[in-house]
């Protein structure tokens, strides 16, 4: 079973929105836009329909797991460093953008009101209606102290949370093809309106002045993903957001490496029933679709808009740092399994970043413990 209450026929009226897009655009569609509506569409898209996305395995209907739906353990640790951040920072606020199921929420919540942190108002910055839905069920007892918002406020202050949001923000594709660059988006197939968009959509590359922001040694053919919309989200963020620390986790990688002459199929995924593929053009709204990170872009635009970067490191130094394993000795089997995926470096330990930003007026020299071993900033 998966993605329950979206059905094909729905996914048929996606596709159809997608190709009428098609068409009034001349026959091309650059591949962010289609991103966003095969995502974002309202009650169609992946993000946007009623069906189950986030879970712990596929009988449950879900796509894919992230931390918080593993094990609550990490949004506990989480929540201590969100503790030291409201302190350092003097505000009692917590901003948080992609908020899923609402799981990382609760579990923030429910250890700042154990730890006794006074917290004004916790605020999940939500696209979707239908997950907006879910996480006032899901949080319906922290009701007096949580909001939700569908875009940034003109004015900001708190600590933000980003976890796994960064992915899913659209980007385009580059592709070199015998020499020459090309912005590949999205043609007609020629076939009508179909769930699994195999007769609809196709392929198409334009040469472009479009360029990745490394050069890419040797004249073999590259695929590869650039990310404005995400570093336009950051700028913005910084131009709104006058005191707190940011924390952006995701998978991904340093620009060397994110365009690493070998990396010549770029990071571009699928995920539905907890398997993976690298189609987007096929089962359209009825699958996740996402790029990894670069957080060297990231970080840069967060230093143009006047943001300091306070550390960059794994995921699993990260949560090690900032205690996942306090307490430990009192766990299950399972919990301690679930724990131990969150720092393997064979799992989701090392593939996943932790990104801390802060407005400049942060008090000079702090850290949160998460960051004060094993920082990476200058690999960025």
């Amino acid at each position: 079973m998966t993605n329950d209450s979206f059905t094909e026929p729905s996914a048929v009226q996606l596709a159809g929105i997608i190709r009428q897009q098609v068409q009034a655009a001349g026959g091309w569609l650059p591949f962010d836009r289609f991103m966003a509506l095969a995502l974002y569409q309202p009650g169609l898209g992946y993000y946007a329909h009623a069906g189950r996305k986030f879970g712990a395995m596929p009988a449950s209907g879900s796509d894919f797991v992230t931390a918080p739906e593993l094990t609550p353990a990490f949004g506990r640790t989480l929540a201590r460093q969100v503790a030291q951040a409201l302190q350092a920072s003097g505000t009692d606020e917590v901003w948080e953008f992609g908020g899923g199921s609402g799981a990382l929420a609760q579990q923030v919540l429910q250890q700042l009101q154990a730890d006794g942190v006074a917290l004004a108002r916790y605020t999940l910055v939500e696209l979707s209606a239908e997950l907006r839905g879910r996480q006032q069920q899901r949080l319906a007892a922290f009701a007096p102290h949580v909001a939700w918002a569908d875009a940034l406020p003109p004015q900001m202050q708190g600590v933000i949370l980003g976890n796994e949001v960064l992915d899913a923000m659209p980007v385009q594709l580059l592709c070199r093809r015998s020499g020459v660059w090309h912005e590949r988006g999205v043609g007609l197939a020629g076939g009508p309106p179909s769930a699994h968009g195999a007769q609809t959509f196709d392929w198409a590359d334009r040469p472009t002045d479009l360029r990745p922001p490394l050069q890419i040694p040797g004249e073999h053919d590259y695929l590869c993903e650039i990310h404005p919309q995400a570093e336009a989200f950051i700028a913005t963020l910084a131009e709104r957001w006058q005191r707190g620390v940011a924390f952006f986790i995701d998978y991904g990688f340093p620009e060397a490496e994110y365009y690493h002459p070998q990396r010549s199929g770029g990071t571009l995924m699928c995920h539905r029933a907890h398997r993976a593929d690298a189609d987007p053009l096929a089962e359209v709204g009825l699958k996740d679709i996402t790029a990894h990170v670069n957080f060297t872009g990231i970080a840069l635009a967060a230093q143009q808009g006047g943001l300091e970067v306070l550390g960059y490191t794994s995921q699993g130094r990260f949560l090690i740092n900032a205690g996942l394993f306090e307490g430990a000795a009192d766990w299950g089997l399972a919990e301690r399994a679930a724990a131990a995926r969150l720092v393997n470096e064979h799992e989701m330990g090392e593939l996943f970043k932790v990104l801390a930003l802060a407005p400049a007026a942060l008090q000079q020299g702090w850290l949160p413990s998460g960051l004060r071993v094993g920082d990476r900033t200058h690999t960025l």
